[in-house]
């Protein structure tokens, strides 16, 4: 009895890497919609970041680049998504692609592994013509490490994102209205085309507490599968629990001015 009210109080429980993050906000509001109960791994200094939400979830600080710091941090929970990496390397400063992009992963795959989490999700990302070829590389190795861990995992190769109602480049918007129509929206460049940060946030929520039984890879289509008409219309009830940005992001990106996604890692580890 006591080992089923244990999986009971699991099941709904989600971690959030990156919860400090434009991205990790959205999931966790998502989460909160459908109703989980969640809880935010977040960079020291972005406490203020939570708002209002930091009294509906569960929230830590911890260091995704030190795997010690991390030990522990997922117990309990049945779903770790991680959202953390970065588009941008500097290698002068040690923040190299594969650090920024693949350690992270790695480091919460190790978590997830030592603290009996039964599914991983992992932000990837989509080949496009405007991404960078070294950051889909490294996004790609974390895909494969966690492959070979063996980790259940949910792998979203996600494109670029939007807020409804933003300004955009107008190559952007018709990237969005060509990768909407058949059969175009079947091929490669249905996988390209941006789509609405909401929309992301849903489908990566519902996947977390509908997790399937073997690795996949998702592609936008599947995000959009995962959400209904009025939602893909924006005519549903927006999540409001904080306010939107202005600028067209990446999937990755967060409010930092140093960084465009993710978290600034300490200095590298000898290990690392």
């Amino acid at each position: 009895m006591i080992e089923n009210a244990m999986a009971t109080n699991k099941q709904n429980r989600v971690l959030v890497t990156g919860g400090g993050s434009y991205l990790g906000l959205h999931i966790a509001a998502a989460l909160l919609a459908e109703g989980a109960d969640v809880s935010l791994i977040i960079r020291a200094g972005n406490e203020e970041r939570l708002g209002l939400l930091a009294n509906r979830v569960h929230w830590m600080v911890a260091d995704v680049w030190d795997s010690a710091a991390l030990k522990g941090r997922a117990r309990g929970h049945q779903t770790v998504i991680h959202t953390v990496g970065s588009m941008v390397a500097d290698a002068a400063q040690g923040l190299t692609y594969d650090r920024l992009n693949l350690v992270s992963a790695r480091n919460v795959a190790n978590m997830c592994v030592s603290d009996g989490v039964s599914q991983y999700i992992l932000l990837s990302t989509v080949r496009a013509p405007w991404v960078t070829g070294k950051y889909v590389k490294a996004k790609h190795a974390a895909e494969d490490y966690v492959r070979r861990i063996g980790l259940t995992t949910s792998i979203v190769r996600a494109p670029i994102t939007y807020t409804r109602g933003s300004d955009r480049p107008f190559f952007y918007r018709m990237m969005t209205a060509l990768g909407s129509i058949p059969p175009l929206s079947w091929m490669h460049i249905g996988r390209m085309a941006p789509m609405p940060l909401d929309v992301l946030a849903r489908g990566i929520a519902r996947t977390a507490l509908n997790p399937p039984e073997r690795t996949r890879i998702l592609y936008s289509g599947d995000m959009r599968r995962l959400n209904t008409r009025d939602e893909m219309r924006g005519s549903a009830p927006e999540m409001k629990t904080f306010d939107a940005a202005q600028d067209t992001i990446t999937p990755f990106e967060n409010l930092d001015d140093a960084t465009p996604f993710g978290w600034i890692p300490t200095q590298p580890r000898n290990d690392e």
